[in-house]
């Protein structure tokens, strides 16, 4: 797996998970975030899509985290509100090298697809700490899960945008670093 921002390249996914809405949500986010994600996954998709939901998160909160050590000073927060037809979901993230996750969102339905629902919260837990970011999701309202789940990644991945712009001046730190 890979993650680029910047690239001349259109943004997006590119490749499978093997979970046909998972790889829907990733696109979405790549798309709305501004990156290009290259994916290439081999799991035990033949027991559920726990784990490959899972080590994706865990892969792309890595990655997330080598950009920030690169970008060096950037706006540090950000914070989005999505809406998706009836849905409304909120996400507010500080990456500041303190993980935690505080995830508001209980699905209706068991599974949308072959993607089960629960995993959403998993796999934004696996990118938080992985990354080394506070993460506040909260699914506002909704009724329909698919546009539940998208409107979460879309807010999530404008967020972050939003949070790894680079900035001029000092670190957003009272501390001085993050």
């Amino acid at each position: 797996m890979s993650i680029e921002y910047g690239s001349d390249e259109p943004s997006g996914l590119f490749g499978k998970s093997g979970v046909g809405f998972f790889d829907h949500m990733l696109n979405s986010f790549a798309v709305h975030s501004g990156a290009r994600i290259s994916l290439e996954v081999s799991g035990d998709l033949y027991v559920d899509c726990h784990h490959t939901i899972e080590d994706v998160g865990i892969v792309l909160g890595k990655l997330l985290h080598e950009i920030v050590q690169k970008r060096g000073k950037i706006t540090r927060y950000g914070c989005s509100y999505i809406p998706m037809d009836e849905a409304l979901a909120r996400a507010v993230i500080d990456v500041s090298g303190r993980s935690y996750l505080v995830f508001d969102y209980e699905p209706k339905a068991p599974m949308i697809g072959t993607y089960d629902a629960q995993m959403t919260k998993e796999f934004f837990r696996a990118v938080a700490f992985n990354m080394g970011a506070t993460l506040h999701i909260s699914l506002l309202y909704g009724q329909n899960d698919h546009h539940a789940v998208e409107a979460i990644f879309k807010a999530f991945a404008h967020s972050l945008k939003d949070a790894l712009q680079p900035i001029d001046g000092a670190i957003l730190s009272a501390k001085g670093v993050l």
